[in-house]
């Protein structure tokens, strides 16, 4: 066999490494990192074939000036760290001056992060409000055996991160839906947050949200005096519905009217359903199993698919 000529090498050490599974979020972004491997290889066939390397030259891994993009990763650093229950956490990231994400309500992002040598990408929505200038929030509960979990544990002020995004997102219009029907579990308050606070922001959105928060217990609810501070508005209910709980004795009493003990079932469903003015929009966002659940026990209250948004 021929040894490889070192042109033939350099064109190799160039050439795009395939994205391995644990790098694809699984969140259906548009560019995924898939779609953005085919481009690059594109990209280097062409210039192979050409034999001009200048043709990759144009190739941005990642980017430093802090402009989020579908594709491409951009550096940001970590301001603040905050605990908010045991094992989950805020994170808020610097913007430059006063410059502000922009997403839409209730987009994710997709946070990079190499852990043991492998590259992990998940995705993760903003909580902070959409005209935060200077910064961003996001919330994250870590697992014990999750990869990425392993490299957020690590994080502290001032450390550099790479995101890349926005992706998906509810196209929400104020006063589209009478009411809303937000169903989320744990985390799956983020997407949620952006789209209550826009209504709360705009006194001409007179839409009214029932918000239902699946926690397994009264100390694992997140962001309570944001959510208390929501619930005063008069066009916000919140409730809340704790797995592990046994009693709401030991609430305190602000929380007992409008606390259910045990799970979410096509029981309460009905209840909660018959109990909105009218017939609401439902968002819903959890796990893929409380996703299916969810749809399930809409189904029996009465709620076509197409009037439901999962995240």
């Amino acid at each position: 066999l021929q040894a490889m000529s070192d042109d033939e090498q350099d064109w190799l050490a160039l050439k795009p490494q395939e994205p391995s599974p644990s790098q694809c979020c699984g969140s259906g972004c548009k560019p995924c990192i898939y779609d953005v491997y085919e481009k690059e290889l594109a990209q280097w066939e062409r210039a192979k074939a050409m034999q001009d390397k200048s043709l990759l030259l144009g190739k941005k891994e990642q980017s430093s000036n802090s402009e989020l993009n579908p594709d491409t990763f951009t550096a940001f650093s970590v301001s603040s760290v905050e605990q908010l229950t045991e094992d989950t956490y805020q994170y808020k990231f610097e913007l430059p001056g006063n410059s502000s994400l922009r997403l839409s309500l209730g987009q994710h992002i997709v946070l990079r992060g190499v852990v043991n040598g492998l590259e992990v990408q998940r995705a993760y929505t903003p909580i902070s409000p959409r005209n935060a200038e200077g910064y961003f929030e996001v919330l994250i509960k870590c697992y014990e055996a999750g990869l990425m979990s392993q490299y957020l544990k690590t994080w502290k002020r001032g450390d550099v991160v790479f995101w890349r995004g926005p992706f998906g997102g509810f196209p929400y219009q104020p006063n589209k839906h009478g009411e809303l029907l937000m169903l989320a579990s744990g985390t799956g308050l983020a997407p949620m947050i952006p789209i209550l606070q826009s209504i709360t922001d705009d006194e001409e959105d007179e839409t009214f949200v029932t918000l239902v928060g699946c926690f397994p217990t009264f100390d694992k609810i997140y962001l309570k005096p944001l959510l208390q501070d929501l619930a005063r508005y008069w066009n916000i209910r919140i409730y809340y519905v704790l797995s592990q709980e046994t009693s709401l004795e030991k609430l305190p009493w602000s929380y007992q009217e409008n606390t259910y003990t045990g799970r979410l079932n096509e029981d309460l469903m009905k209840t909660i359903v018959n109990s909105c003015r009218r017939k609401p929009f439902v968002l819903i966002c959890g796990s893929s199993a409380f996703n299916e659940d969810m749809s399930r026990y809409l189904k029996a209250a009465g709620i076509e698919e197409n009037s439901c948004f999962v995240f």
